[in-house]
Formats: structure tokens, sequence, C-alpha cells
């Protein structure tokens, strides 16, 4: 039965389709005798013979063939339009203007006209207006029917901008949409009672309260491409009060590349309410930078090594390797590249940034153009009590990763705030991976240089992350202190961040976003812990060792200097003798080991000397 009603559905649609069709051809044939007939009629003041009238409409029939002719073949040329859209239009009125030339060629020459000169001219006028109303009807009773049923949950856009424009459209022209928008409310005076796609603008957000209930809608969405965090605050305060569900329409990058459709509805996050999102958009994109280059990502699997992964796919490169040790995390990135996760393309290395033999042969055969390293240890307090893996890996792995790059082009490492005057083992290790990086651009005089982020929201282990976990489990959130403030970007951010990088980034550099104020973790935790289902106690545990109270973007001796961005701070950094950390030794008494590291952050280090290890 199912396969029957499949195979029968195209049959119908075809029907469907003719069926339209020939009903515009109805149409269009008696818009040109109505415009013709018209014309007639008033140049030959009201009196019009029978004789008269065949001839009329005989021309008229005549300009309607040939006007169907020239309109199949611009179609078929060109490409056709929706019925009643603005391109369809543009092609009705080419096609005309078309037929009148050639109705005037015709009877210009001719001693006896069959028809007045002036006949074509307004006639054709006339029938396009009527062509006009007729398919803008056509294309206003289809678009009824497809509304939303009207069991749809009755909804108010804030904000009137492109977005929003595309959102109600989006959700007026789909029938299974679970919205219905009955008004929309919009700040600025100047677009009181204007109208989008029928719906009105009833006030500002002084006025939720009242416009829920005159259109007795329950559902207020959000949308309002680059607003602060503080309206969006402001909007949502004032829906839940009024006792309606707040949602937004996420104001991200992705939403310029493709059409906007109902599901990109959703319940609002703490980042939207952080306000990070906005600075993704001030932070123009040069795609062409990777258009065709060879471009390799180690720690693929992670959270920023995903994204970069995803936004550099976007980007058409030759050629894309995503190299991480984490099988499971190669699988999941596979499939959110391409939908599927068979594993077995070369675009996928399993390999760790420890082996250095593998990684110098990996480079050596694939011969990437650009590098971009994302593979690290990130947990601070793990780190603090493990200082000789932090060595491995984040520091002998970034040097085996940079000595296999030395026909490398470009070379993206990715670091952190705490590499600004550090006093934990990851801002030791991060720090000293920055000098090398810098050693290295001086070296060999490529674009090597590093980029410095703040903490990622929602990435794996987050705070954030945590927080929501804690909730979920339904134990206390945990805060070290109540005045710890941190700075806080997206991932969507800090990945175009690094991609910004490889185009504006000079050899030798540290490149820092300007994240904006630093944020209160306790004042996260208690928004989140408002919104929570049940409620939530805060705990404060206190600060743990290699922790500061506030972070810092910029070192001492650092200057924020900006000359090819606004949001975009450059920071020279001094080099470091590889042989300065190859004397490391990561099974050492961790103590010594951790002041050993922090005197190789200094821009000036001691003479190469052993650490003595543990008895």
């Amino acid at each position: 039965m199912d396969r029957t009603v499949t195979a029968a559905r195209p049959v119908r649609d075809r029907i469907a389709r003719r069926a339209a069709v020939l009903s515009l051809l109805t149409l269009d044939s008696a818009a040109w005798c109505g415009g013709f007939l018209t014309a007639a009629w008033t140049r030959y003041e009201f009196d019009l013979t029978a004789a008269q009238v065949g001839r009329v409409l005989v021309g008229a029939l005549a300009c309607a063939a040939l006007h169907t002719a020239v309109f199949v073949l611009r179609s078929r040329v060109h490409g056709r339009h929706a019925v009643g859209s603005a391109g369809e239009l543009r092609e009705v009125a080419g096609s005309a203007a078309v037929v009148t030339l050639a109705a005037l060629v015709v009877l210009l020459p001719m001693p006896q006209r069959p028809v007045p000169a002036s006949t074509p001219v307004v006639g054709t006028a006339v029938a396009l207006v009527l062509m006009a109303t007729a398919r803008a009807t056509w294309r206003w009773r289809r678009e009824r029917h497809r509304r939303p049923v009207p069991t749809a949950e009755r909804t108010l856009v804030y904000g009137v901008d492109a977005a929003s424009e595309r959102l109600v459209r989006a959700l007026l022209g789909d029938p299974t949409s679970r919205y219905l928008p009955v008004g929309l409310l919009d700040d600025n005076p100047d677009n009181r009672r204007l109208r989008v796609e029928g719906v009105r603008v009833l006030g500002g957000r002084d006025r939720i309260d009242e416009a829920l209930r005159r259109t007795q809608a329950r559902t207020v969405i959000f949308s309002m491409s680059g607003s602060d965090a503080e309206l969006m605050r402001d909007v949502r305060g004032r829906t839940l009060q009024a006792g309606a569900t707040f949602k937004v329409l996420p104001p991200v990058r992705e939403l310029l590349d493709r059409p906007v459709t109902v599901t990109d509805v959703r319940d609002v996050q703490i980042t939207d309410l952080l306000g990070r999102a906005q600075r993704v958009a001030e932070l123009a994109m040069e795609r062409n930078k990777l258009a065709g280059r060879r471009v390799l990502v180690t720690g693929a699997g992670g959270s920023i090594g995903s994204e970069l992964c995803r936004q550099i796919a976007r980007c058409e490169p030759g050629e894309l390797m995503m190299l991480d040790r984490d099988e499971s995390a190669l699988h999941s990135l596979q499939m959110s590249l391409h939908g599927r996760a068979l594993l077995d393309g070369p675009d996928l290395i399993l390999a760790d940034i420890r082996d250095a033999e593998a990684i110098a042969r990996i480079v050596a055969d694939r011969q990437p153009d650009i590098v971009f390293h994302a593979a690290a240890l990130k947990h601070l307090t793990m780190l603090q009590r493990h200082p000789g893996e932090a060595i491995k890996t984040n520091i002998w792995g970034t040097l085996n990763v940079l000595e296999a790059c030395g026909d490398v082009t470009e070379f993206v490492n990715i670091s952190t705030d705490k590499a600004a005057n550090p006093i934990s083992v990851l801002g030791y290790s991060k720090r000293i991976t920055e000098r090398l990086t810098a050693h290295h651009a001086a070296q060999h005089g490529g674009a090597y240089l590093s980029v410095r982020f703040g903490n990622v929201l929602s990435s794996r282990g987050s705070v954030l992350t945590a927080f929501q976990a804690q909730l979920e489990a339904g134990v206390p959130i945990t805060v070290t202190h109540p005045d710890v403030t941190r700075y806080f970007m997206t991932v969507q951010e800090a990945v175009h961040l690094v991609l910004q990088a490889a185009t504006i980034g000079r050899g030798g550099e540290a490149l820092v976003l300007d994240m904006g104020e630093p944020v209160r973790i306790a004042d996260v935790a208690r928004r989140l812990a408002a919104d929570a289902a049940t409620p939530a106690e805060i705990v404060f545990t206190g600060l743990r060792p290699g922790e500061k109270l506030h972070e810092h973007l910029f070192g001492a001796d650092e200057t924020d200097s900006r000359p090819l961005h606004p949001l975009i701070s450059h920071v020279r950094v001094p080099e470091l003798d590889p042989r300065e950390v190859r004397g490391l030794d990561p099974y050492a008494d961790p103590d010594e080991l951790v002041k050993r590291m922090a005197a190789l952050c200094t821009s000036t280090t001691a003479p190469l000397t052993p650490v003595p290890a543990p008895r």
C-alpha cells in the first residue's frame, strides 16, 4: 500500500503542475484579450463594432501565443522562477516587451492596419497589470493553503531585520510549523505599524505583555542579529514575567549561508545571554585564503579542532587532513562533517603528536601548506599534579610538529590567555609553545604564530559544561571563588579568530581577540540555577593551585597593539631555543619541574642544566 502511494505521488505532482501551467496560460490569454479590448475600446471612444472586436481578439490571441513561446524559451535558457515572485514578473514583463516590439514591427508598415498601432502598446500595459494581479492572487492563495494549521502556537517575533523577515516567511510557508506568527515587536519607532508578510509590528518591548494578551500568543521568538546580551536578557525577563515562553533565532554566521528554517528556533542558551555572538559577525572572514590549499589540523577531534575542521571544510580547501590520537573523536568528527563515519578516507589520520617520527613522516608524505595545531592537554588542575605530561604533550608534542613543519608556509599554534603572566603548569607550557613557535618563525621565515583564547563556552570540560552536568545530576553547582572572573568566547568565535590568524597574522606573534569584559563565574552559575527546573545550590570551594582570581590577556611586558583589525591585538613573542626544553626531564621532581618551566617563560633563560630526578 505504501509503495503504491509512493509511486503514485510523482504522477499526481506532474498532473498538478500541468494543471497549474494550463491555468496560467488561460489566465494570460484572457489578460491579453482584456488588455487589447480595453485599449481598442478607449481608442474608438467606447464604440466597437463586432468586426473590430473580432480583429482585436485575433491580434490579442496572436500576441498571447507569441508571449507564451518567448516566455518558455527564456525560462529554458535562464531558468524559471516561482509563480508570483519578483523574478517571474520580470520575465513576464521582458517577454511582453518583446511581443510589443514584434507587433509594432508588423503593424506599422501596413497601409490598412487591422487594429490601431496604439493597441499593442496600451494593451500590453493593461495585460501586464492583469497578469501580475492573477499571479499575485495565485501565490496568495497557495501561501494561505501552506500556512501552519490552526493548532500551531500563536507567536510574536521580536526584532525587525533581514533574519526576522526570513523567519516570518519560513514560519508562514511551512504547514507543519509549530509556530504561527501573529505579531512583531520592535523598539524602533520608524517600524511601528510596519507589516512583514502581512504580520504587523505591534510595539516595542514595553508592550510585550499587552501584545501577548491582544494576540493570545504564548511564545516570543527573539530574532535580532548582532543585538547585545542586555537587550536579550531584558526581553526574556519581560516575556517570562508575562507568562509566555521565550525562544531565540541564533544570530550566528551559519544562518547567512543557508535559508532560515523553523528548526533554527531553539531555547535560549547561556551563550546567548553572555552576549558573545555579535563579535563573531564583526570579524571579517577571508575564505579565499584556504581555498585550494592543503590544510592539516592536529587535535582535530577536540572541541576547537572539530569546529576548525567544519569551518575549514566550508572554505573549499584542496585537501583537509584531520589528525588525532582518539579514534572515537575522529569517528564523531567524520559523522558531523559527512553524515557518515566509515573511517576509511585519507582525510583522517590516527597519530599522537608525542611520536616525533610518525609526525615527521606524516608531514613529509602529505605536505600540508597550512597547519593548525590544536592538540594539547588543557585541564589546569590535572596538569598541575602531572607536569611531566604537560611537557610530553604540550611542549615536546608541539616541538615535534614544529620541527616536522620546516617547509610549511603557515603554522598557527593554539594558545590560551593563561599564557599571559602564567602561574600554572598549563600556562607555563602554553607560554613555552608560543616562544618555540616564535623561534621557528625566525629560523624559517614563515608565518609561524600563536593565537590566545579565553575560556571556550560549551567545550568539553568547560566550566559551563560542568555546571550543566551538576544541574542534571541534582548536585550543588561548585564555584571556586565568589569574585573569580574569566574571559569567555563561543567556539565559533574562537575558531573564527584562528582562521583570521592565517590571514593577517605575522611570524613570531601571538594574536589576542578583544574578548570584551570578563564575566563573573558566580553570575553564570546563578543564571543557570535560576533557569533550572528544581532549586540549585551554589557552593564555593576556593581557588585551586595554579588558578588566578582574574585572568590577563597580556603579559607584564606586552602592549595592546591592533594594526590590522580593531578586534585583534598583535603581541611580539620572544624566541626560545628548542634545546632549552629538550633538557627537561618529565619524570623529575614535580615541584622542581614546575620551577624550571616557569624559568623558561621569561624572556631570557638560564644556561641549560639538568633537573635532578627524584630519589
